[in-house]
């Protein structure tokens, strides 16, 4: 593996004081995997005060009670903590207690798993004391020692689990799965924002619709508002799948970009409630406000920001709407929701077609013909929000307008520029405005 040489500076600093110092963690992982590390971390012998002494000028007591020191060493900042076993876990999160030791193994078999549990010195010699190597060659995800024992220790784990599984595209353990589905009532006491980071990262894996779908439960802890889609039959010509095979064939399609794959995930979730059943088949009349509508209460709940929160609930309410396929439609969708919307807009139409029955997936050519309308739109710098109108606020005062008036007269004027009635040049603009007033 290839140590940065910031990380081996601090690994000779470290080793010349006749301290252990080793790589852990994610950084091997990765880098046995081929894969860049998004940072690195040290683990060694030295304890807290022994590595500030060591780095004077450039060490930073982050977290000196887990022992963790943050030395900074040209352009990386790296974690360096001591060897530690930690005691109990009462609230299922973090230690209630920590020991420093001198032992590496010691170290290593307080963490998650296997694959998280080596270490490599400065010479790339690895330490793998729970053959985490052959784990990650055979692409499993395994606990260290018992899984229930790691998940009650830390609930947060089940979900970094299934977050490692959709990334990295390992099969779980047999018994790590099993601890996964045993302890999963835990995830119910876990802090909102760690709950939504690590759903927030398992949405965006590569592998993340087939992890939903074997763990459908596990995820159902914490979003229960997603169980009533699993198996829930849409008898429609349109579907092949449920409800549920449906939102993760679509989910798959999507970007990887954390807004997509929440509006995505979330699209169909008030299908279930809308649910109605005629000679024609099945019906889900409304189910966009619905969907919307519980979308908002999930991120809600999550502590999603509110710009997030808008983005996916718009892109809920919006992604069964018909959009006419012509310069006026795209303008007025365009004047509504923006360039940046529309486009991701574009994107959960594109998935959520994809994951309808193969015969219906012609479609799609619908969904690019408006994407190839937008582009063209904007590449003539086509009018559709006031800033780019060609009168303003201080215009209309000139005409005599005040307060709210001016507003709407704005809006009155860009809605007719969009449908293509006037020309975005000032003086037609002030032309049609006056006439408006003197009526």
């Amino acid at each position: 593996m290839t140590i940065p040489e910031p990380v081996k500076t601090i690994l000779k600093s470290l080793e010349a004081k006749g301290y252990a110092a080793h790589c852990v963690g994610g950084c091997v992982r990765d880098s046995l995997l081929g894969r860049a590390p998004e940072d690195w971390d040290v683990t060694t012998s030295a304890l807290p005060e022994e590595t500030l002494a060591a780095f004077a000028g450039r060490a930073f007591p982050t977290g000196l009670r887990h022992g963790t020191v943050t030395v900074r060493e040209g352009p990386l900042s790296v974690e360096v903590t001591t060897f530690r076993t930690d005691g109990p876990y009462a609230d299922s999160r973090h230690p209630d207690s920590v020991t420093f030791t001198r032992s590496l193994r010691d170290d290593l078999s307080r963490r998650d798993f296997t694959v998280n549990a080596m270490a490599a010195d400065l010479r790339g010699k690895l330490t793998d004391p729970f053959d985490g190597q052959a784990d990650l060659n055979a692409h499993i995800l395994r606990c260290v020692g018992d899984p229930e024992k790691r998940f009650r220790e830390d609930a947060l784990r089940i979900l970094r689990c299934l977050r490692f599984s959709a990334a990295l595209g390992f099969s779980v353990a047999e018994d790590t799965a099993q601890g996964l589905r045993d302890c999963r009532g835990l995830l119910i006491s876990m802090a909102a924002e760690r709950v939504r980071d690590e759903l927030t990262k398992l949405l965006c894996g590569p592998e993340a619709a087939e992890v939903l779908r074997e763990f459908s439960e596990v995820v159902g802890t914490v979003l229960p508002e997603l169980l009533p889609m699993v198996g829930f039959d849409q008898h429609s010509r349109y579907h092949c799948y449920d409800v549920w095979e449906h939102t993760l064939h679509a989910l798959a399609a999507a970007p990887a970009e954390p807004v997509l794959r929440w509006a995505v995930l979330l699209h169909d979730v008030g299908k279930p409630l809308c649910f109605t059943r005629d000679e024609r088949g099945g019906h889900f009349y409304g189910h966009p406000a619905v969907s919307a509508e519980i979308a908002d209460t999930v991120l809600q709940r999550l502590k999603f920001d509110n710009a997030t929160r808008d983005a996916v609930t718009t892109l809920v309410t919006w992604h069964d709407r018909d959009i006419p396929r012509t310069e006026k439609g795209v303008r007025r969708a365009l004047m509504k929701l923006g360039e940046e919307r529309l486009r991701q807009l574009t994107e959960v139409k594109r998935a959520d077609n994809l994951g309808q029955a193969p015969e219906f997936r012609p479609r799609l050519r619908e969904v690019e013909r408006g994407a190839e309308i937008l582009d063209a739109l904007l590449a003539q710098d086509t009018c559709f929000s006031l800033k780019q109108l060609a009168v303003n606020g201080r215009d209309l005062l000139e005409l005599g307008l005040r307060g709210p008036e001016i507003g709407m007269m704005l809006n009155r004027l860009l809605c007719a520029v969009v449908d293509g009635k006037l020309p975005n040049k000032k003086s037609a603009l002030l032309s049609a405005a006056q006439a408006c007033i003197t009526r």
